[in-house]
């Protein structure tokens, strides 16, 4: 049987289909995200403490560089082969360049339930791929576009290391890791015991999202629904084989393979939709969250790990 959290996601998009009443508060949905990054950042920094040191350096560049090179690799595929238009492929190569903080988690809680061997220097993966892949995405459109973006690089860096998610996630990582697992017990017990639990109500919503979005699916459309759903698989193949080219434990090589695998649904439309507004966020959003997240909560993350072997 899936994860249970992988349930509740199913139950949102179950209720999301047949149009049901159920709906969360978009308040308390915001309440969710934050506490998950929050507890994210906390589970990694806990982790990291007293396991930090230089012999990590190879390793994060390995990842930055992957930030770099998805977003540059899928960029002409996305114009000449899902003939998306110049804003449309540079706001998709972003996207998918970036990662999906709930594909973190739900891999997360995957690789713990099945107690594969995690490090915790994989919350930085979440910063490593986000923010490298955000800036060459906008970077490209400058690059290849007349108009140019509407934003300045440095306006760009700013919003993307001050946005709400970074914040807590790199936040989190910091206090877990000044206080590791036993010096702030008191609250940091608190955060991660729950962390299945706001998962489980995180992806509840993300089920009823994911259903309201395949609901705009349409036929002149089906270029970028084949993209959302073999991308994927080939882009977490380049997160496994990095993993292993690097000799990373089991755990870690998965949630590299899945977080390459996702998109962001979060930090990119964002960062896109005030630098490109020429882009169809809409369409970034369909592809990101109504196809490719189930996709990988559903079916690619026991995929990876069975690739892993």
């Amino acid at each position: 049987m899936p994860d249970i959290v992988v349930m509740f996601f199913l139950l949102g998009l179950l209720a999301g289909v047949v149009k049901s009443d159920l709906t969360i508060p978009k308040e308390a949905y915001d309440v969710l995200s934050l506490l998950l990054m929050l507890t994210i950042g906390l589970k990694g920094g806990m982790a990291l403490h007293g396991n930090l040191g230089w012999t990590l350096v190879p390793e994060l560049a390995a990842v930055a560089m992957l930030g770099v090179m998805i977003p540059l690799i899928l960029f002409p595929l996305l114009l000449k082969i899902v003939r998306l238009n110049l804003a449309d492929s540079a706001s998709f190569a972003a996207h998918y360049g970036s990662v999906s903080a709930g594909t973190f988690a739900v891999a997360l809680a995957y690789a713990e339930s099945q107690q594969l061997v995690i490090g915790g220097q994989v919350t930085l993966y979440l910063v490593l791929l986000e923010l490298p892949a955000i800036v060459v995405g906008l970077l490209l459109y400058r690059r290849f576009s007349r108009e140019g973006i509407q934003s300045s690089p440095a306006a760009m860096l700013h919003e993307a290391l001050t946005n709400r998610g970074v914040i807590l996630l790199v936040g989190g990582v910091i206090i877990g890791f000044m206080y590791g697992p036993m010096h702030g017990s008191e609250v940091t017990v608190l955060y991660t015991s729950a962390f299945k639990g706001i998962l489980a109500l995180f992806l509840l919503e993300m089920g009823l999202v994911a259903a309201d979005a395949l609901g705009k699916l349409s036929r002149d459309k089906i270029r970028v629904v084949l993209f959302a759903l073999i991308a994927p698989s080939l882009l977490g193949l380049m997160g496994l084989f990095t993993g292993k080219l690097l000799g990373l434990p089991n755990g870690s090589i998965l949630i590299l393979a899945s977080l390459t695998a996702s998109a962001s649904y979060i930090a990119a439309p964002v960062a896109i939709r005030n630098a490109i507004p020429r882009a169809d966020i809409g369409l970034a959003m369909l592809a990101a969250l109504g196809l490719t997240f189930p996709f990988n909560v559903l079916i690619g993350i026991p995929l990876y790990h069975m690739l892993i072997g």
